[in-house]
């Protein structure tokens, strides 16, 4: 059974930094995208990143380019956002969602078959 944890959320002042995990497991970590996706109150689910097993291609919305990165522990069955800079913008609940049947790295959460638990990241001003 394919499984993601994500965690790593909390709270943290506007300019700070958290790191987002997600854990996988259920399936080889050799061919995956998995990505990172957010939702504010009242809004529409937003592709934040994501990250592709076959050639190592990243992806980021225009938000948090520059802010967020994105890496993969194979060994560890896990991939990482790094968060810097926040704002309080960046407030939402965070998921992390995989493809496991192209691997293509993509913003949109139709292109993904599995999702994890959100994981609530709240910026203060």
């Amino acid at each position: 059974e394919v499984q993601l944890q994500a965690s790593g959320g909390g709270l943290v002042q506007a300019g700070g930094s958290l790191r987002l995990s997600c854990a996988a497991s259920g399936f080889t970590f050799d061919d995956y995208a998995i990505g990172w996706f957010r939702q504010a109150p009242g809004k529409e689910r937003e592709g934040v990143s994501c990250i592709s097993s076959s050639d190592g291609s990243t992806y980021y919305a225009d938000s948090v380019k520059g802010r967020f990165t994105i890496s993969s522990d194979n060994a560890k069955n896990t991939v990482y956002l790094q968060m810097n800079s926040l704002k309080p913008e960046d407030t939402a609940v965070y998921y992390c969602a995989a493809d496991l049947k192209y691997y293509y790295c993509s913003g949109y959460g139709s292109d993904y078959d599995y999702w994890g638990q959100g994981t609530l990241v709240t910026v203060s001003s």
